[in-house]
């Protein structure tokens, strides 16, 4: 009852994908979850989102291995529109993600990030 997705929402597998309460998700997202993704609750996620849990091997001989890592997503959390989260990123509690930013690093809690890749711009104003 308190989960939302608009679709057209798009997954390579669907099982590894858990889901807190009162979570949103807009149109148009990709979760690629073969390295989990875990959501918190009452998470806003915009259009067009992608999180991607997978990478590869930077030596060429080996680059067609695939290195899974899990995205953990906090409480509170609104990431906005056009957003890629990268392998094994989490955000903190209450974060915001500004809209087209690419998050290859941890976001503390309370924090505002955006750009590309994604960096620090303020606290939350709570």
């Amino acid at each position: 009852d308190d989960f939302r997705v608009f679709p057209p929402f798009t997954t390579d597998f669907g099982k590894n994908i858990h889901i807190g309460k009162n979570v949103f998700i807009n149109s148009g997202c990709r979760f690629q979850d073969q390295g989990g993704i875990y959501i918190g609750d009452n998470v806003l996620i915009g259009h067009n989102v992608v999180l991607a849990t997978l990478n590869h091997n930077e030596n060429p001989q080996n680059r067609g291995n695939l290195i899974p890592s899990p995205i953990v997503i906090g409480n509170d959390v609104w990431i906005g529109s056009n957003v890629t989260i990268l392998p094994g990123v989490t955000i903190g509690d209450g974060a915001i993600i500004a809209a087209g930013a690419v998050v290859t690093k941890d976001v503390a809690k309370n924090t505002v990030v955006g750009g590309v890749p994604a960096r620090y711009i303020r606290d939350v104003k709570l």
